[in-house]
């Protein structure tokens, strides 16, 4: 129906010209770090906010993306952590590959309870519960929509899991790699206890290396920055900020080849 005096074709142009939130990706690496499980708790995982995670996780889903997506253990075992505390870091670090195993499952459950078809991948054997990484198979399973989640790092200790995240984003052929994190952005020191912080809106990956910028560990931003994937940084405290970063709204900071690099 059209309002009286107004023609179909003005209501046609209005919609026409109504800006739309498309996604700018089509498919996307998302890094999610343990911690971001834990809500307000001190470890483990909080169910609402791993429920609102999975919510944002589904709609952007339901975007047509394809999503795979790399998760830490922080929130129940750090290996660098153990090893501060006398346990060996090749044990410590295996101890934190199964962490993230643990936060694979359960970010699997509750996206499968909002009808989004998970599969959780492992790199290390662990049949029972995991597919083991298998690129090609990997990949089919984003082709058909299915969400990827990738678990127990890169299988190898020494190497985190934000390693692990810009080796299967190369290995998966993903556009972006999405970090979402406690801050919105990068910052020229932790804004938590430098008041003097401030916000880096882009960043070339040589800056972040020269400047030891805290986005990723020295081994992911040379991965990415060899494979020119960017990275973008932005706060998941935030509901919905996984959409807007997707569809290209200005909530975070960018690492990519050249500091004007396009979002």
């Amino acid at each position: 129906m059209k309002a009286a005096g107004k023609p179909a074709a003005f209501f046609f142009a209005a919609w026409y010209k109504a800006p739309r939130m498309q996604p700018r990706y089509s498919r996307i690496l998302l890094k999610l770090s343990g911690e971001a499980l834990m809500g307000d708790r001190q470890y483990g995982i909080d169910p609402g906010t791993l429920a609102r995670i999975a919510d944002e996780v589904a709609e952007v889903r339901d975007m047509n993306v394809e999503i795979a997506i790399v998760i830490g253990g922080g929130n129940i075992f750090r290996g660098v952590s153990g090893a501060t505390q006398g346990i060996d870091r090749v044990a410590g670090d295996h101890m934190g590959m199964l962490a993230t195993v643990i936060n694979a499952i359960a970010l699997q459950d509750a996206l499968e309870k909002r009808g989004a078809h998970t599969r959780v991948t492992s790199a290390i054997t662990m049949s029972e519960f995991a597919e083991p990484f298998i690129r090609r198979r990997a990949i089919r399973h984003l082709e058909k929509k299915r969400i990827v989640i990738c678990a127990a790092g890169t299988g190898n200790p020494f190497f985190t899991t934000d390693s692990a995240a810009a080796l299967r984003a190369s290995e998966l052929k993903c556009e972006i790699i999405f970090k979402a994190t406690k801050v919105d952005g990068i910052y020229t020191s932790d804004p938590h206890k430098d008041p003097d912080a401030k916000r880096i809106e882009r960043a070339t990956y040589q800056r972040v290396l020269a400047d030891r910028l805290e986005v990723m560990d020295a081994a992911a931003i040379d991965l990415a920055r060899n494979s020119h994937i960017p990275i973008y940084i932005f706060s998941l405290r935030e509901k919905g900020n996984i959409k807007r970063a997707l569809v290209g709204e200005d909530i975070g900071s960018i690492v990519t080849d050249e500091p004007g690099g396009v979002k």
